[in-house]
C-alpha cells in the first residue's frame, strides 16, 4: 500500500463514519432535534435566554451556536439572547480558582439563569462533571436543559428535558454531529421566529 492510498483509506473511513453518524441521527434522532429546537424557539419567543456550556471542542460549539443566535444564521432577523458560559476568562479562572473547576459553569448558571431559560449542556461523553453540575443547577432554578451527547448520555441525560445523542464513540464524529444539530436549531429559529417576529 502506498502512502497516498493509506491516507485515502484514512479519510474515506472518517468520512464514512461521519455520514453514518448523521444518517443515524436522521433515522432515529430527528424527533429529538425537532423537539429541542422547539424548546429553544418557545423560550426565545417568550423573552427568555439560552445559556450554553461545554469543554474543549464543545466550548467552541457553545460559542458558535450562541453567536448564530445573537447575530444571525442566514436570514436577517432580530437578535436573540444567548450566552456561552465558556468565554469570560476572568470568570472562568476566578471561579475555577475559588470554587473548583466542577463549579465553573454552575456558578454562572446560578448568577444568570431564571425560570424559563434554556441551558444547552454539551458533553460528548455525557460525563463532564462541570457540565453535569451546570445542568443540575439549571434544573433546580426552573430552566429546561437540552443535553448534547454522544452514544453515552448518562449521567447528564438524567438532568435533561431532552437529550440529543450522536451515536458514535469517536469524539470528532460526535462534535461534527453537534454543530450540525446547532445549525438545524438555528434554521428553526430563522424559519419559526423570523416569520413570527
Amino acid at each position: 500500500m502506498t502512502k497516498d492510498s493509506g491516507v485515502t483509506n484514512l479519510l474515506t473511513r472518517s468520512l464514512e463514519e461521519h455520514l453514518q453518524a448523521l444518517k443515524t441521527l436522521l433515522e432515529s434522532g430527528l424527533d429529538d432535534v425537532a423537539s429541542s429546537g422547539r424548546v429553544i424557539c418557545d423560550a426565545l419567543a417568550a423573552g427568555n435566554k439560552i445559556l450554553l456550556c461545554g469543554n474543549g471542542g464543545s466550548a467552541a460549539d457553545a460559542q458558535h451556536i450562541a453567536a448564530e443566535l445573537v447575530g444571525r444564521y442566514e436570514d436577517q432577523r432580530r437578535a436573540y439572547p444567548a450566552i456561552a458560559l465558556t468565554t469570560d476568562t476572568s470568570a472562568l479562572t476566578a471561579l475555577s480558582n475559588d470554587f473548583g473547576f466542577e463549579e465553573v459553569f454552575a456558578r454562572q448558571v446560578q448568577a444568570l439563569a431564571k425560570p424559563g431559560d434554556v441551558l444547552i449542556a454539551i458533553s460528548t461523553s455525557g460525563k463532564s462533571p462541570n457540565v453535569v453540575k451546570a445542568a443540575e443547577t439549571a434544573r433546580s432554578l426552573g430552566c429546561k436543559i437540552i443535553g448534547l451527547t454522544g452514544r453515552h448520555a448518562e449521567p447528564l441525560a438524567d438532568y435533561c428535558f431532552i437529550t440529543v445523542q450522536v451515536m458514535s464513540e469517536r469524539t470528532a464524529r460526535v462534535q461534527e454531529g453537534h454543530i450540525t444539530i446547532g445549525h438545524l436549531w438555528c434554521e428553526m429559529v430563522d424559519e419559526i421566529l423570523g416569520k413570527e417576529g
